[in-house]
Formats: structure tokens, C-alpha cells, sequence
């Protein structure tokens, strides 16, 4: 191993993995002497203090011994070592995390974590009659595969909806089906981040989005989002000093906090963005789900140098089983999302997306978008209501999933999620959403999973455990 992948705090962490690994080989075996600090640190070309922080780190772990004087030496067979492990791994694991993803894991009653929409409230007999109409036009469709790209009638179908919707130029060879949008941010990480390379992200965001650049070695500086938008003055000002590879944003009903950018800072966002050469990658999951007024056009349609990556979802209020989104990319980054993707999955699944495109079409679709916003607007109002007389803040969003409420400052959110468990109640602690994993008094709350008489007793017992 002559040289590191440098991917900034975990380098320590590959050097532990190179010794762990060369003395599960036998190559240092029991009281053998290490390397020293010095020797090791030339060997990788790494500085002395990262080894001595795997050494320390493989010491305390009792893999390794120290003698005074002397060095570091192998305390005795690693598989020994790790014998009471009945599931031990062949491999040393890599450290990745997804901590919305271990919230999510727990089973509780009342479930305010899930930014998901209750099921009860989906088209589900409708999609029945959709399958059966797809397996009599396609009685094929289980015994193929579809492209790596996407069914050319979906997207087609796709391209034609935005060209309605926006009246801006896009063709169906822009775009590229893929399983949900989570699926999106993880190729635009894979396809375009390197160890090291800067991405600005809001303050707060998406949890998952955080945890996958990071995993991907990314330095994430935080732009921070309030109810009026971004200050563009700290956005242009990151971009000239960093020179950022891309601009992870969720501009509509933005998750957590619900906010909305304005049009006019989304047509100055695509100027700086072409200025100084930042992919913008565009997160919109919730564009369709407002209650009162439709929110402005995607930053995309204001964009005339390939410069937005427009990730959209239509899981959450069409089919979460389906997964079913698409990208609309710059031609020029096709090519590479493309191999990517076929080494992800090698396409989405045909039967999923000749199920949405035909349900997708119809009116039936149309007339239960309306009443699934009516039934979550009632939702949100609820939880309102329920959280009235705390003394707690929050902007009440026009659309989404989620409300962002500022608790009082003396409240430890990770215990008070820990105390919440505890009742059968979760919700997501902020500092889940924040790109610096700094603590925080604010925390998400979905109204969506959850019915009308859940959400009732459900905030009145985690006001109550907040409160007493």
C-alpha cells in the first residue's frame, strides 16, 4: 500500500485498516514490532501524527502494545482477538452512517420521523387497476430489462409534463429514471465528488444528503436557508473562495424547514452558479404537494448554461413502492450518470415505470393530488394547534411534509429524543439536519405519516414530556 486515498479526518482510520489487514494475513504476527511512526508515515507518505493516531487508536483497541522505548508490537492474533464475535466479518468495514436511516429503524406508535405520506391516504386501489392494465399491454414487461437510461415512453411522457408545466426547452434524452431521489444524490456523490472536494449544502438539510456526501469524502460548508431565502452575498462569497464542485439545494418546501426560495433569488442563484462554474443539484421531492398556491417554477427552467442537476421525485404522493424519479441533466454529465448508474442497477425496474407512466396520465391521478393536499393541510393544522400554547416557534410552511420547531434553548434534543423512544414517540433532533453535526434546539416534525386522532394524542404527549 504505498499510497492513501487523502479523504481528510478518516485517513487515520485507512492506516488502521492497512495494519489490521497485513496482520489478519500473518505478515506481523504476535509480539512482532511494528513499523515506526516514522517509518510508516515515509512508507504511505502521510504525516507522522495521522499514524500515530491509528497506533493509538489499534492500542486501545488491543490489536497492538506499546513497550517503552521500544515501538508498537502485535498482541497476539486478530482472530483471537475478535473470537467472541460470532458474526465477524471477512473484511475490516469501512465507516459510513445514515443516521436518518437508524431513526427511521425504530418501531414506535407514534411515528412523527417519517417524511413519508400515510398510506391510508394513497391512490392504492386505483394503482391495482393500473398493474393489470400494464400487464395486458406489456405481457413481457417481467422478461426484460428496461435501458440503463429509462423507458423511452416514460420519459417522453416526462418531457412532454415539464414542457407543459414550465414552457422551457427539455428533451427526453435529457432525462434519467431513477429509483427515488435518494438514488439521484447518491450517483451525483458517486459521479462527481472526489475526497476533499468542497459542496455547499444548506444549514439545516436533508439528513441522508449530508451523510452521503460525507461518506464520499466531501468537505461540506453550510450555507444557511431562513424564510426569505439564502443571503447570496454568503453564497457567491463561498463560491469564489472555495470554488465549490457543486451546490446541493432543496429550494421548494425545503426539508426540514419548509421554506421556499423566492424567484428572484433562484434566477440569481443560476447567474452565480454559471459565473463560477458550481453545478447546481436541484433536490425537489415535494414540488406538487402546496396548499394554497403553487410554488415557483424549479431553479432548472431559469437555467441557460448546463448548469442545474434537477433531481424530481414522484414517491411521495404517488407510489413510495415504486420509486420512481427522474433527472433532467446538462447533456454534457449524462454519459457519466449514465455508468454510474448501470453499475448501481442497471436501469430501474420496467414493471415500476409502466405502472407510473399509466397512472401517471390520468385524470384520476390529478383529482387525488387535491384531495391528499387537503387531507395533509388538516394534518399540519393539528399538529398546530397541538403545539399552540408551548411557546415553541415555527413557520408555518405552504406545502411539505415537515414543520421545523424551534424548541426553548435549554432543551437537549438527543435526550429528549432518547426520553421519546422511550414513550413509543420519534421525531428527527436537528442536529441530524445539520451539515456541521453541531447540536441544536430545533427538530423536525412530520405531520404526514400519521392520522388526524395519532397526531392529536401523539403531540400531546411529547408536548408533555418536553414540558414537564
Amino acid at each position: 500500500m504505498s499510497k492513501l486515498h487523502q479523504s481528510g479526518d478518516f485517513l487515520f482510520k485507512q492506516i488502521y485498516d492497512y495494519v489490521v489487514h497485513r496482520i489478519e494475513r500473518k505478515e506481523w504476527k504476535k509480539d512482532e514490532k511494528l513499523p515506526s511512526v516514522r517509518q510508516l508515515a515515509i512508507e504511505l507518505n502521510v504525516n507522522r501524527l495521522t499514524v500515530l493516531k491509528a497506533y493509538q487508536l489499534l492500542k486501545k483497541e488491543g490489536i497492538v502494545y506499546v513497550k517503552d522505548k521500544s515501538g508498537y508490537y502485535v498482541l497476539g492474533d486478530i482472530q483471537e482477538h475478535e473470537k467472541a464475535s460470532i458474526h465477524k466479518p471477512i473484511l475490516s468495514l469501512p465507516q459510513q452512517q445514515n443516521r436518518l436511516s437508524a431513526i427511521h429503524q425504530e418501531k414506535v406508535i407514534y411515528n412523527f420521523s417519517q417524511a413519508l405520506i400515510d398510506p391510508n391516504l394513497l391512490p392504492n386501489h386505483f394503482l391495482s387497476d393500473y398493474v393489470k392494465k400494464v400487464f395486458d399491454l406489456y405481457p413481457k414487461v417481467l422478461s426484460t430489462y428496461s435501458t440503463v437510461q429509462g423507458d423511452e415512453e416514460l420519459r417522453q411522457l416526462l418531457t412532454d409534463y415539464f414542457v407543459g408545466q414550465y414552457k422551457t426547452y427539455v428533451e427526453a434524452d435529457q432525462l434519467l429514471i431513477i429509483s427515488g431521489s435518494q438514488q439521484g444524490i447518491q450517483l451525483v456523490a458517486q459521479t462527481f465528488i472526489k475526497p476533499r472536494d468542497y459542496v455547499l449544502i444548506e444549514r439545516p438539510s436533508y439528513s441522508a444528503a449530508i451523510d452521503c456526501f460525507r461518506a464520499h469524502g466531501a468537505k461540506l460548508i453550510p450555507i444557511d436557508i431562513t424564510p426569505e431565502g439564502y443571503h447570496l452575498q454568503q453564497v457567491e462569497q463561498f463560491m469564489k473562495q472555495y470554488k465549490p464542485r457543486i451546490f446541493y439545494l432543496n429550494p421548494t418546501f425545503h426539508n426540514p424547514t419548509g421554506y421556499t426560495v423566492p424567484p428572484w433569488q433562484r434566477k440569481k442563484l443560476v447567474e452565480l452558479a454559471e459565473t463560477y462554474r458550481c453545478l447546481l443539484v436541484e433536490d425537489d421531492a415535494y414540488h406538487d404537494i402546496y396548499f394554497d398556491e403553487e410554488p415557483p417554477p424549479p431553479l432548472y427552467t431559469y437555467d441557460s448554461g448546463n448548469t442545474v442537476l434537477y433531481i424530481r421525485s414522484f414517491c411521495k404522493y404517488i407510489s413510495p413502492g415504486l420509486r420512481i424519479a427522474t433527472m433532467i441533466c446538462p447533456v454534457a454529465l449524462l454519459q457519466a450518470l449514465l455508468t454510474t448508474k448501470s453499475l448501481a442497477d442497471n436501469g430501474s425496474p420496467l414493471l415500476n415505470q409502466k405502472i407510473f407512466m399509466h397512472y401517471f396520465s390520468s385524470l384520476r391521478l390529478q383529482q387525488h393530488i387535491e384531495k391528499i393536499r387537503i387531507a395533509l393541510q388538516i394534518r399540519k393544522e393539528i399538529m398546530e394547534e397541538e403545539l399552540a400554547n408551548t411557546g415553541w416557534s415555527w413557520i408555518s410552511p405552504k406545502g411539505g411534509l415537515n414543520l421545523w420547531v424551534q424548541l426553548p434553548s435549554y432543551l437537549n434534543t438527543e435526550h429528549l429524543y432518547s426520553q421519546c423512544l422511550k414513550e413509543s414517540i420519534s421525531f428527527v433532533p436537528g442536529s441530524n439536519c445539520d451539515p456541521t453535526y453541531q447540536s441544536t434546539s430545533s427538530i423536525r416534525l412530520s405531520y404526514s405519516y400519521m392520522n388526524e386522532r395519532q397526531i392529536e394524542e401523539g403531540m400531546k404527549r411529547f408536548v408533555h414530556l418536553a414540558t414537564k
